[in-house]
């Protein structure tokens, strides 16, 4: 038993450390995109709100195509599994399409077309990566899992923020490359060593598919597979709250994410008076810190609850906006993104493992992870966006508040979700 059970626990390890791979080589072009294309549009426009309009761009066509594509890995049937084919065609082609984005920003129309295209593809893998966890690990291990998870793609940001500050001013388009080159090593490793083919949700999902083309077989009606649509409308209709009330969450505080990391390059150049290549490296520390942050927010959630520990997460967030507010030097900001960052981890590491866990089945794992990256997707469109439009308002000095505003909202909403779910074992109890 101890030798089976320590065989379980290396591949277990081993897998873990492979889907974390794939997220860092899809986050690797990701970070380095938020923290230097507004910097490029803003050479063409005026406006943060209309940056922030363009930086949602890529969320706005996540929200129509990842849902779609989580569902269309659920339902693929290869000899390499659901998800690996997916990863291994769409990531080269978004690499190449990120190399090119430097080299477009000469012409607005002409960067707006590369963006796009890049957005496109990028997103139609993005969600497949993550799906990789509940497909692989047990239920009661995927918080430590998807704390290995968030480690990779915090790294990838630490990434980011060095290469702004040793490369953009002088390197801008070596500074792109880079992050394309690692995504390139990094799939061709995981396309070498992973089949999901092998994994335990796609058999079972396999064995489920076959209980029901026999049980349809017998009363004659056609194979049907669970669709977006099917699954959309199944939540909408339940009379449990629990899941659509933390797509809310994850939209709401996806805003406020978004927003902290979309704009922060033009804050630190506006509101602080820094170069753009060290507004750039502001998110350096703040990486390191979710990195610290993230097996704790895992190990304290299996001991204390997910949701409480989310709403934790999420409040010291806010708070630290407000600190950042009270101390506006580049120190406060680097200070008060830490604390942000280590907060955020609570509800990043745990809110995708509360709605996989809610899943009916492992035949819609991916598409339960389209529609978590659905509302992160969601709130990545609308928080720059929104928040842009409040600073044009208010002015960037106060861009941080406005942030821990949109914040308070999804405490509110996870807040909710904890009373329901303690009242609902409160009356079973009884």
């Amino acid at each position: 038993m101890t030798t089976v059970s320590a065989e379980q626990r290396t591949r277990t390890r081993r897998i873990t450390l492979l889907v974390a791979l794939a997220v860092f080589a899809q986050e690797s072009t990701w970070n380095f995109y938020e923290s230097q294309v507004p910097p490029l549009l803003r050479e063409h426009l005026t406006s943060a709100a209309v940056v922030g309009m363009l930086m949602g761009m890529d969320n706005l066509l996540g929200i129509f195509i990842q849902p779609w594509i989580g569902n269309r890995s659920d339902r693929t049937r290869t000899s390499w599994g659901r998800r690996m084919p997916y990863l291994v065609v769409g990531m080269p082609i978004a690499a190449a399409l990120f190399i090119l984005i430097p080299h477009s920003a000469g012409s607005l129309p002409l960067l707006i077309v590369v963006l796009f295209s890049y957005a496109l593809v990028a997103n139609t893998f993005k969600p497949i990566a993550e799906a990789l966890v509940p497909d692989f690990i047990a239920p009661e291990r995927r918080s430590r899992a998807n704390a290995a998870v968030k480690v990779a793609a915090s790294i990838t940001a630490i990434v980011a923020a060095l290469i702004s500050i040793f490369l953009v001013d002088n390197h801008l388009s070596l500074a792109f490359a880079i992050p394309a080159i690692i995504m390139l090593i990094s799939i061709g490793v995981l396309a070498a060593t992973v089949r999901d083919s092998r994994s335990p949700a796609y058999r079972a999902a396999v064995a489920e598919s076959d209980e029901s083309d026999e049980s349809d077989e017998e009363d004659g009606a056609e194979r049907t597979e669970p669709r977006v649509r099917d699954t959309f409308i199944e939540i909408l209709k339940d009379t449990d709250r629990s899941r659509l009330l933390l797509l809310l969450a994850i939209l709401l505080f996806g805003s406020a994410w978004a927003a902290s990391r979309s704009l922060i390059t033009p804050y630190g150049m506006e509101a602080l008076n820094m170069s753009r290549g060290a507004a750039g490296g502001l998110t350096l520390p703040s990486g390191i810190a979710f990195i610290l942050a993230a097996y704790p927010a895992a190990v304290l959630a299996e001991r204390y609850g997910r949701l409480r520990v989310m709403a934790v997460g999420m409040s010291v967030f806010a708070g630290a906006m407000v600190l950042g507010t009270l101390f506006q030097t580049p120190t406060g900001a680097a200070v008060a993104l830490c604390l942000a960052a280590a907060g955020a981890t609570c509800f990043l590491v745990n809110a995708v493992v509360v709605l996989w866990n809610l899943a009916p089945s492992a035949r819609v794992f991916g598409t339960y992870a389209g529609m978590y990256t659905v509302g992160w997707a969601g709130g990545g469109f609308l928080g720059p966006a929104v928040v842009g439009g409040m600073v044009d308002i208010t002015g960037w000095p106060l861009m941080l508040i406005d942030i821990a505003t949109v914040a308070s909202l999804s405490i509110i909403v996870v807040v909710r979700i904890s009373v329901h779910q303690r009242s609902t074992v409160l009356s079973l109890a009884n």
